[in-house]
């Protein structure tokens, strides 16, 4: 427990977006995921996932780690299957986020980052899968309380926000601990957090997107062989560390995409792609949407 209470000191938290969606029509999507965790309260109808189609129902949760695919049915009928693709083109086919009518089947959706020293994806880094949440009635008040603060203008308002993400994560945080579920990829991946060397290379990566990213370069950074950093890398995380650099770029993409009007060639180039049109098949791999796209949904309904 000791070291988890290190890990949660450390740990950078931010909301990224809440919302509350009316389902006006069941719909399959078969590979959902988000480059953000993402929590669902179902407060009427039901959610189905994973391929034991788990049910999450009424005063349930529904977790899915940043990076995590994973097939979703919202709503309680069976509903038209569609990619996550095909459902960022026709959203609004199946849900509602104004006027939503709270004897319908409706969901609160709240996405956030969770870091360890502002680095590393913590949910994603411990190899979780999407998980039920039941018998949380903190977790619950918990997300009601944010995705309220988030939708109201009052003072105090970003503070707000951030104690009450906080206290998320540390409930969601406790619930895995409390329940002991998914114990060995906790204990499996949680010990790299303790690795100097590595954390200097998350480091040094975050802080040059931009730049030179080779392993070469990251085996200067760590103080190991550049035949070896590779396998190193991907021993105590699981992915080799150029996928993760590609993933850490797109994370940054995302965010100017919402934060600023810069353009999606400036973008490429600032995090290190000589070809805009590499960039884009990249990132609409990815995400299965378009850097343009992806602006244009900002400011609309979505998970």
């Amino acid at each position: 427990m000791e070291d988890f209470s290190k890990i949660i000191e450390s740990l950078y938290v931010r909301l990224v977006h809440t919302n509350q969606l009316e389902i006006i029509k069941s719909v399959h999507v078969k590979d959902y995921y988000d480059l953000h965790n993402v929590i669902i309260l179902v407060n009427k109808g039901s959610i189905t996932f994973g391929k034991a189609n788990e049910e999450v129902n009424e005063g349930e949760i529904f977790f899915v780690p940043s990076g995590k695919v994973v097939s979703v049915r919202y709503g309680s009928r069976q509903g038209q299957s569609v990619s996550r693709e095909e459902l960022n083109n026709t959203f609004n086919n199946y849900f509602k986020a104004d006027d939503i009518n709270p004897t319908s089947e409706n969901l609160v959706v709240i996405k956030f980052e969770a870091k360890v020293f502002e680095s590393v994806n913590f949910f994603q880094s411990t190899d979780i899968p999407a998980f039920k949440i039941e018998g949380e009635p903190l977790l619950i008040s918990g997300i009601r309380e944010l995705a309220q603060e988030a939708s109201e203008d009052l003072p105090g308002k970003e503070r707000m926000i951030k104690i009450n993400t906080d206290r998320l994560v540390v409930n969601i945080i406790r619930h895995i601990l409390k329940n002991q579920i998914f114990t060995e990829q906790l204990a499996t991946n949680i010990n790299y957090f303790k690795d100097p060397r590595l954390l200097d290379i998350f480091s040094y990566i975050k802080d040059n997107l931009s730049g030179d990213l080779s392993n070469r370069t990251l085996s200067n950074v760590a103080n190991v062989s550049e035949d070896y950093v590779g396998q190193y890398f991907k021993m105590l995380t699981g992915i080799n560390p150029q996928d993760y650099i590609e993933y850490q770029r797109m994370e940054r993409a995302v965010e100017l995409l919402r934060t600023t009007k810069t353009t999606v060639n400036n973008i490429s180039e600032e995090l290190g792609y000589k070809d805009t049109a590499y960039f884009c098949r990249r990132f609409k791999m990815m995400f299965g949407i378009s850097a343009g796209k992806m602006r244009k949904r900002e400011g609309s309904s979505g998970f």
